[in-house]
């Protein structure tokens, strides 16, 4: 029997034949193409011609496209459709693909040719994005550790391949700990739930067979009912559990791992020559040192720690006037600031939520990409990932752009969280190719029959995800290395926080913001309050996301603590963290920083770029209006369609003129004025 993942795909826009693919395809096919592109590495080193750009530089940039193939629909069914069988792939495939990248990136024979091309790099009349990708390639290699020699080369690769091997491990155990766990409600419990969670807790109960109603770790269920729930020891137990993600003992406790992978990169960092981890990571982004960095952390930390404290106290005033004892505990803060919102903003999210059904959100999304970029959005009705999964050909003046896939809602086998990917990014080395992009979500599904309603906060990570899946639409590169988001971590963010501002927009509202059962325009005093609490409760939201940064960046700023969860904690008794605030993401369960650490000490660069995206908001609001033509233009012909062919710091300058300073990110957040 033919395999569908190295056959030839007929299919349309050449989609992955998902209905066609079987788990036990994978493994067969994954051997194969990756011989098949060892073979090919070999040929360039074999290569008799003396090195120059096409037969090494271009020729390695071709290489390996057979096993994407396979990986890209692999990875993306393991993430959101995830089955003892795919994690067992996961954990076999994840040392092998960590022993060819150290085959290929420590091949004396194939670096003295990227060298010798390198070496040559003046006389050879290259082109910008040649000279870019000729750059960037040697780079890599010298951060890979092709210059070392001896035994330093080899431990370097048992690094690599154990490092593989935990951050594999650290998903999993995540995803068990989030699939496992929940709460039975009675209908007692039930008690002071708006209509819109009961029946998200009705939804995850039939999904995991169990009657009546349930509360999952699913960001979209557990938060509302923290919000919501008046019952304060419920709110406890569930709080609790979600803190515990990754550190609950037994097979999959995160904390043992943490402190093994910390000590690990920083071995690996020294062995090539740098002080820290930090110092490594942030070599290659925009922000260059740690010192930058923690100097922006600090900036927001304190203005945004003032605003927290008052906040806490009027909420411990709240909680003691209710008959509780003080002090305000992590599992109160949510309940407290809803109810406070109600009082100062009339503004009560079961009020807010039937305005913004995920198909109206959807519909915004698209609609303002055509009003900026003149994209259209057709349904495709071809076979998906997921029967969730929803299809779409992404057209402009007729001619197609993308194929766009959204995958909005949380279910047992999905990993938490939200995010952007390609299973095929833009190319014009090997033809014009034109992206298959992704976004999935973690949304709570509806009853049958019912239409899914978002929290303001849903729509704008709707809003976010598709800022990125726009940066890899329109992307306008020769090769895939540099192509969409291709990008230094702290730029990376830009066009997805700069995307949700759109979402804040009057006209946007008032056209899209309609209500789910009657259809009727979100009235505007309602429409002004959403507006005016844009920055409710910021000093919560900003001191969670900074202290997990701030703890990040003393991971890998240093030697490697011995005891992670040690230093998390002196780290935020340094910083005087609020006794009712978490971080937004603890030690055991930072999967930005510990699922392979494609974040590990960059996790502030959400904040560097909302520096940006604030900024170039500003942008638009000068030029008189959100969708100002010749903006857009400019922003898709400066930032959107460049990928990595140029530095960030050139391309924003480009755009803007200059780059920003941390005012604008303070004025948009409400902390300008909180010191």
């Amino acid at each position: 029997m033919t395999n569908p993942l190295r056959s030839d795909w007929d299919t349309p826009f050449t989609l992955p034949p998902f209905a066609a693919i079987e788990t036990a395809h994978f493994a067969p096919a994954f051997e194969a193409a990756l011989e098949e592109a060892r073979g090919e590495i070999s040929a360039i080193t074999a290569n008799p011609a003396p090195p120059d750009f096409e037969n090494t530089i271009e020729a390695l940039e071709k290489a390996g496209h057979g096993l994407n193939k396979v990986l890209a629909p692999f990875y993306h069914l393991s993430g959101t459709d995830s089955t003892p069988e795919r994690e067992a792939l996961m954990r076999s495939f994840s040392p092998k693909l960590a022993a060819y990248s150290s085959d290929v990136m420590l091949d004396e024979a194939l670096f003295a040719r990227v060298q010798a091309v390198w070496d040559a790099r003046d006389g050879l009349g290259l082109g910008p994005e040649q000279a870019r990708l000729l750059e960037l390639t040697h780079r890599n290699f010298i951060r890979a550790g092709a210059a070392l020699a001896g035994d330093g080369r080899a431990r370097l690769r048992e690094i690599n391949g154990r490092l593989a091997e935990l951050g594999t491990a650290f998903s999993q155990n995540l995803l068990a700990d989030e699939r496992t766990w929940f709460m039975p409600l009675s209908e007692a419990d039930l008690e002071g739930l708006p209509g819109f969670v009961v029946d998200a807790a009705a939804s995850a109960a039939a999904e995991r067979d169990q009657s009546g109603h349930i509360v999952t770790l699913s960001r979209s269920l557990i938060v509302p009912f923290l919000q919501f729930s008046p019952r304060r020891d419920l709110r406890k137990t569930a709080f609790e559990a979600w803190g515990a993600r990754g550190a609950n003992g037994g097979e999959t406790d995160n904390r043992a791992m943490t402190a093994e992978m910390l000590a690990l990169r920083h071995e690996r960092v020294r062995l090539l020559g740098f002080d820290s981890f930090a110092d490594y990571k942030l070599e290659t982004e925009m922000a260059r040192t740690p010192g930058n960095v923690r100097d922006l952390l600090m900036a927001v930390w304190e203005p945004a720690k003032a605003r927290a404290d008052k906040d806490a106290a009027i909420l411990e005033e709240m909680l003691v006037a209710d008959g509780h004892s003080a002090p305000l505990e992590p599992w109160d803060w949510r309940f407290y600031a809803e109810r406070r919102r109600k009082i100062e903003h009339d503004l009560d999210e079961a009020e807010v939520k039937p305005f913004f059904s995920l198909d109206a959100m959807i519909e915004a999304a698209f609609d303002c990409a055509n009003r900026l970029f003149g994209l259209e959005f057709a349904p495709l009705e071809v076979d998906g990932p997921h029967p969730d999964a929803r299809l779409w050909n992404v057209t402009r003046d007729g001619t197609h752009i993308a194929v766009f896939i959204g995958d909005y809602f949380a279910r047992a086998g999905k990993r938490s969280g939200a995010w952007c990917s390609a299973l095929r990014s833009q190319q014009r080395l090997e033809g014009d190719i034109r992206p298959h992009v992704v976004n999935v979500c973690n949304f709570a599904k509806p009853p049958a029959g019912q239409a899914a309603l978002l929290s303001y906060d849903d729509a704008r990570t709707l809003f976010h995800e598709f800022g990125h899946a726009l940066h890899q639409m329109l992307s306008d590169v020769t090769y895939d290395s540099l192509s969409g988001t291709s990008v230094p971590r702290d730029f990376v963010e830009l066009p997805s926080q700069l995307y949700e501002h759109w979402l804040e927009v009057p006209e946007v509202l008032e056209r899209f913001a309609r209500h789910a059962d009657t259809g009727a325009a979100m009235p505007k005093d309602l429409l002004e309050r959403v507006l005016g609490a844009a920055t409710y409760d910021m000093g919560f939201q900003t001191v969670e996301y900074v202290a997990s940064a701030l703890v990040d960046l003393s991971f890998h700023d240093g030697p490697p603590p011995a005891d992670p969860m040690q230093k998390q904690a002196e780290v935020l008794e340094a910083l005087g963290m609020p006794r009712a605030i978490r971080m937004r993401h603890a030690t055991p369960h930072f999967a930005h920083v510990f699922s392979g650490g494609y974040y590990a000490s960059a996790y502030y660069s959400y904040m560097w770029s909302e520096v940006m995206d604030a900024d170039a908001f500003e942008a638009f609001q000068e030029a008189g209006s959100a969708f100002d033509a010749d903006m857009a233009r400019k922003l898709e012909a400066d930032i959107l369609s460049r990928g990595g062919s140029e530095e960030p710091d050139v391309l924003y300058t480009r755009f803007r003129g200059r780059l920003p300073d941390v005012t604008a990110l303070l004025k948009g957040r409400g902390l300008q004025d909180a010191a």
